[in-house]
Order: C-alpha cells, then sequence, then structure tokens
C-alpha cells in the first residue's frame, strides 16, 4: 500500500465517524474498456480486481458492511453473448475468491432473487455463502439479479399474505414492518452510497434503503477505481452533517 493511501487511511481513521455500511454503483466498465479499445468484457474482468481492493480495504478501516450492485434484474436485457460472458466471470470469480475471503473472516452474502440465477453461479454463491456463514468481519453483501421495485413488491406481497392468514393487520404496519421484509432485513441501511463513472441515477437499487444515505459520485470508471478514491469518498462523508430532517442547531445539540 502507498504512503499516500496509508496517510489519507490514517486521517480517515483518526477522524472517526466512519460509515458503518458503504453501497457501491461500480458502474463504467463497458466504457472504460471502449476506451481502451476492448471489448465489454474485458471491463468486466478488469472490474474483479477493483472489488478485491476495495474488499481489502474496507475490511482494513473496520466497515460492517459492503454493498456491492453486482449485476441488476435489468442486466439479462444485455446482449446474450455479455451475459453468458459474465456469468462464467461470476462462477469463476466466486469460486477463486472465497478461499480468500473465508480466510479474511468475510462474510459472503447475497441480496436478490438467486433462485432465478444459472445453475453454476447459483451454487457457487450458495457454496461462499454457506462456507463464509460463521464469519465475523466485514459483510461483503453482493446484490445479485436485484432490483429495488421488486425487493418492495416482494414484501408488500409478503405482507399481504400476513394480513390474508390473520398474522397481521393493516395497521399495524409501519416502516419497521416493511424495513423487516425487504433482502436487507437484517442490515442496517447504507449510510453512504458512491457511484463510478459519474451518472447521476439510482438504477434501482436500494430504493427504500437510501432514503437517508448521504450519496458521493465519481467520474472514475470503476476498473479505475482504487483505494484511494474510496478513502477519499468516505473521508467527503465525514465532512458532511446528516440531519435527518432536523436543523444543524438539532443536532449540536
Amino acid at each position: 500500500m502507498s504512503a499516500a493511501i496509508d496517510k489519507i487511511k490514517s486521517e480517515v481513521l483518526a477522524h472517526g465517524n466512519l460509515p458503518k455500511h458503504v453501497a457501491i454503483i461500480m458502474d463504467g466498465n463497458g466504457r472504460w474498456a471502449k476506451s481502451r479499445s476492448q471489448p465489454r468484457i474485458f471491463g468486466h474482468r478488469a472490474g474483479v480486481k477493483s472489488v478485491r481492493r476495495i474488499t481489502e480495504i474496507a475490511g482494513d478501516i473496520g466497515l460492517e458492511t459492503l454493498t456491492l450492485y453486482t449485476f441488476s434484474s435489468e442486466n439479462w436485457k444485455r446482449p446474450k453473448l455479455e451475459v453468458s460472458a459474465l456469468m462464467k466471470l461470476l462462477l469463476d470469480t466466486i469460486t477463486k475468491e472465497v478461499d480468500d475471503l473465508h480466510r479474511n473472516n468475510v462474510r459472503l452474502t447475497v441480496i436478490g432473487d438467486l433462485g432465478s440465477m444459472p445453475k453454476g453461479p447459483r451454487k457457487g454463491m450458495l457454496d461462499g455463502i454457506d462456507k463464509t456463514a460463521g464469519n465475523t468481519g466485514l459483510n461483503l453483501n453482493l446484490a445479485l439479479n436485484y432490483g429495488g421495485r421488486q425487493e418492495i413488491l416482494q414484501a408488500v406481497r409478503t405482507i399481504g399474505q400476513a394480513i390474508q392468514s390473520g398474522e397481521l393487520t393493516a395497521d399495524e404496519i409501519d416502516e419497521g414492518s416493511i424495513s423487516q421484509n425487504l433482502y436487507t432485513g437484517d442490515m442496517q441501511d447504507p449510510d453512504l452510497l458512491i457511484r463510478t463513472s459519474g451518472e447521476f441515477r439510482l438504477s434501482n437499487f436500494l430504493l427504500w434503503q437510501l432514503a437517508y444515505t448521504e450519496i458521493v459520485v465519481t467520474p472514475v470508471y470503476w476498473p479505475a477505481f482504487k483505494e484511494i478514491d474510496f478513502l477519499e469518498a468516505i473521508r467527503e462523508y465525514q465532512q458532511r452533517e446528516r440531519r435527518y430532517g432536523q436543523v444543524s442547531e438539532q443536532i449540536q445539540n
């Protein structure tokens, strides 16, 4: 790790007020590859290296959860050749990385419709989840075949079934009951969302959970996103005042 990274890391840790949960929309793989006259899958492969870098630094500074938008439910609309290559890359990556994750006390979890994934990647993910289930360090949470609206719809259906069966009444529904029925029901909402590649949209990601999340957008494409970029985003988060609808004076008091 370079001296510059060590310096920022020390400053971030000394400041305190670290986010507990950071979510990242990993965007720009295709454009990064195109800028190098390479096919899109070249960018996706390079993006895996960024995942490794950022997972390591997130664990180093003591984050509790790192959620990565890995494959959206809309990504199935991409060219079949690219989707097939992405599924193979996903399986190869989890097979190769799971031992390192386990060795580093990282717990792997997945949110999204894993049941609709192809058999190979699904089994690879389930094996990784099972192997790392007892780990107590960073929770690496992959949003896979995930869509925010679909997640909310599934929660509404679950609550509707509870009402139909008499386990719940409509008057008993509150924000907590909705949150508990989301994929992230046992996780804290993200404190910080980072989106790479300079795009300013949520792309159907954690629509309920991001209600009060701080957002940092960087123009850096995901394959070029380094530890120093991650730490700079956290340092920006540390400078912000999270008011949750209140005014500054109320927070300070």
